[in-house]
């Protein structure tokens, strides 16, 4: 007999299976809060408050951009290889695209620091990929799938 607890830990099994990309992203996004306070008080230290917030502000683009990137990863996938493709390299031109944007807009702020924000971006930028490609080569890349070309969207 299961019981209604086992029941949710199973859908929770099925769903991470099912969707890798969703399953990255519950594990590093809890990352970027604390993240983003470590750039604030290093960036602070370092050249003061208006560093530290550019920095925090860097860390927090790089969040946001992995979220936006793995949730929309995650959706295409579930359409077909070609969505997948698309999502990937036209996604990737678009949050560049913004994060330029955003480092544009930021910067007509006396308190930013463009090199602060680059400064957090770069390195966070790397760390978040090598540790995406940890989780893949460590177990979770084991979970991804091809979609069927008959398989309908749900």
């Amino acid at each position: 007999m299961t019981t209604r607890s086992d029941e949710r830990g199973l859908r929770r099994a099925r769903a991470a299976s099912a969707e890798p990309e969703k399953e990255m992203v519950r594990r590093l996004a809890p990352f970027g809060l604390p993240a983003a306070a470590l750039a604030l008080v290093i960036g602070a230290l370092a050249g003061g408050w208006d560093v530290g917030w550019s920095a925090a502000l860097g860390i927090a683009v790089v969040t946001v951009n992995f979220v936006v990137n793995g949730l929309s990863v995650a959706r295409a996938a579930r359409v077909s290889v070609t969505a997948l493709a698309a999502t990937a390299v036209i996604g990737l031109v678009v949050r560049l695209a913004a994060i330029v944007a955003i480092m544009a807009l930021l910067d007509r702020f006396a308190f930013f620091s463009p090199l602060a924000f680059f400064l957090a971006v770069v390195p966070a930028t790397l760390l978040l990929l090598v540790f995406e490609m940890r989780l893949l080569a460590t177990g979770l890349g084991s979970e991804l799938r091809v979609p069927d070309p008959h398989e309908r969207v749900t």
